[in-house]
């Protein structure tokens, strides 16, 4: 089945919480995921962030909702990575 590894999204976000604050929320709330966040263009109310998520079988439905209770809204998904493991029997 495959599995996404690697997701890279266009986020627009409040100034609060901070990146900081947001990065260790998504990482907290999905364990084995790295998140990255690069602030590319701030404004007088928001920021817009490139937020990279790397890891085994990404639960994006559920990291989506996250970044919406953050106060965070999905412009785009840039970049997308999937692997199909397939396990053998023995």
């Amino acid at each position: 089945m495959p599995q996404l590894n690697r997701i890279v999204l266009d986020v627009l976000k409040p100034h609060q919480p901070s990146v900081l604050e947001f990065a260790n929320t998504i990482a907290d709330q999905h364990p084995n995921c790295q998140v990255k966040i690069t602030v590319s263009e701030v404004d007088e109310k928001t920021e817009t962030t490139i937020v990279t998520i790397e890891g085994d079988d990404i639960p994006f439905p559920a990291i989506a909702e996250t970044i919406s209770n953050l106060g965070g809204s999905i412009h785009s998904i840039d970049e997308v990575a999937v692997n199909n493991v397939v396990k053998s029997e023995t």
